[in-house]
């Protein structure tokens, strides 16, 4: 039997509320994080992110009160990024209620801290989350950005998702930064061009904007699909993305 599609609401907080905008500009409040994750666990979401999109930026730790917080609201594993950029950071998120975290900008300047994370936590506490949009000047067609899809980090987005599972992480969270808050729809192309070259759990964010957007990501190759906007603004509910699963043929817990 398959293994269940995960629905994941992410949590994107700046200056301790949740916020949401397009390509991650024009940000507008949606709300308390420790409100909205309770939410989201009493409607069947399977996992949480909590993103500090504002930590990168600014050079400094995610707020942990608010992790703390939210993690004692869900009962549903709870992933934590932005400015995290060491082990030390990772075992104070993981001791603030943290199940996994999620590393980008840091692992990027410095990849080693891949296997400085797994080799204490293991792996499966590791996600990397890839920030790509299109560049043409990259082989693939795919370059990797940082601080919020600011800045070009000079890296292809494949071969940065490949050599982060030579490195060890256990999971890839890809967000397509052109396709980021737009409710478009996923990026199909690029969700199945990174998936022929990863073999870890895939997790497609980007771009959602009906229940009906779901399916074809999973086609495309995705493990987990994450939206923010749509939940956020209640223009489509987890239970209609799992009905949208399950009618195409899912597994969906």
């Amino acid at each position: 039997m398959s293994l269940a599609v995960r629905v994941i609401p992410c949590l994107d907080v700046h200056d301790g509320r949740v916020v949401k905008g397009v390509n991650f500009e024009n940000l507008r409040d949606a709300g308390d994080p420790v409100e909205l994750g309770g939410l989201y666990d009493a409607e069947g979401a399977d996992e949480l992110t909590f993103l500090d999109i504002s930590a990168s930026v600014e050079g400094r730790a995610t707020t942990l009160d608010v992790v703390r917080r939210t993690a004692e609201t869900v009962f549903i594993p709870l992933t934590v990024g932005g400015g995290i950029g060491s082990v030390a950071d990772v075992d104070t998120m993981l001791r603030a209620g943290a199940d996994k975290v999620a590393v980008n900008t840091a692992a990027i300047h410095r990849p080693e801290l891949i296997g400085e994370i797994t080799r204490r936590f293991g792996n499966q506490v590791l996600v990397l989350s890839v920030d790509a949009r299109r560049e043409p000047d990259q082989p693939s067609g795919y370059g990797v950005t940082t601080h919020g899809g600011r800045k070009s980090a000079g890296l292809d987005a494949l071969e940065w998702a490949r050599r982060g599972v030579d490195l060890g992480v256990g999971e890839i969270l890809l967000n397509s930064m052109d396709a980021d808050g737009t409710t478009g729809g996923f990026d199909l192309e690029m969700i199945a061009d990174v998936r022929a070259v990863v073999d870890v759990p895939l997790i497609a964010s980007g771009g959602a904007g009906r229940a009906e957007d779901f399916p074809p990501a999973v086609a495309a190759g995705a493990d987990a699909v994450l939206a923010a906007t749509i939940f956020h603004w209640r223009t489509v509910s987890v239970a209609e993305v799992k009905q949208a699963l399950a009618a195409a043929g899912y597994a969906v817990r």
